[in-house]
């Protein structure tokens, strides 16, 4: 295990918007080196970083669907949206002399590595970045599955959500003022209350599998590195053994 972390293997989930910056679509180059940065603090403490990533910057497959194209057209092109943003993330990553390898759940050899569990472990062992991209390879499953489908194939300790809130609230916190954060929250409360952290297939797959989710700022520097090695300071812990107010 990493020296100061509770956790000695990590999946990072990251929102394709988290590349966006400040812009309204699109990669900004700053934030991808920032967080660049910050990974390779994790990797250079030892932890083992696995990362899965979204495609909404570029194109949200449900969005389409929602305008009229077929919803597995829409997906397939949402995935091919996560590609992108592993490469300019693995590009950003290997910019700070950190290794790194794509693992895509759809074949494309020129420029990424076929998804296999064996393969992504051993990278792991390695002390390379695993980027896992095109979600699960089917449509229909969001880049939330794919990251807790993900996570439990290499036998993650932790997945770490990484938002624009610091964490999870009972209602939402830039429309209400009296909203409250959750400091820890149940599997249950978070199905039960629909409450906004992942979808319902990839929260039950957690559930059923005890991991562990925190949900945390990605805006605020550093907030990566205290997640893995200051665990329960900041953020929403999900999966604990009951709920607390923060």
């Amino acid at each position: 295990m990493a020296e100061n972390s509770r956790y000695r293997r990590i999946l990072l989930k990251l929102s394709g918007e988290a590349l966006m910056g400040e812009g309204k679509y699109g990669i900004h180059p700053p934030t991808l080196l920032r967080m660049a940065s910050e990974i390779k603090e994790l990797v250079d403490g030892g932890v083992q970083v696995a990362i899965v990533i979204g495609g909404g910057n570029i194109f949200r497959g449900v969005a389409g669907s929602t305008e009229g194209m077929d919803r597995a057209n829409a997906d397939y092109m949402g995935m091919l949206a996560t590609c992108i943003n592993a490469m300019a993330l693995q590009d950003a990553l290997e910019k700070k002399e950190v290794w790194t390898r794509v693992l895509s759940a759809i074949k494309m050899e020129q420029i990424a590595e076929p998804y296999i569990r064996r393969r992504a472990v051993r990278h792991l062992e390695k002390g390379r970045v695993v980027i896992f991209a095109a979600g699960t390879g089917n449509p229909y499953f969001t880049t939330d599955t794919a990251a807790s489908l993900r996570a439990m194939e290499i036998n993650a300790d932790v997945i770490l959500k990484a938002t624009k809130v610091d964490g999870v609230y009972n209602a939402d916190p830039k429309k209400d003022a009296q909203a409250r954060r959750y400091k820890t929250l149940t599997y249950m409360d978070v199905l039960k209350q629909e409450l906004n952290v992942m979808d319902s297939t990839a929260i039950s797959l957690c559930m059923d599998n005890k991991l562990p989710i925190v949900v945390f700022d990605l805006t605020t520097l550093g907030n990566i590195k205290k997640a893995v090695m200051q665990p329960g300071e900041i953020g929403t812990l999900v999966g604990a053994p009951s709920t607390q107010w923060a």
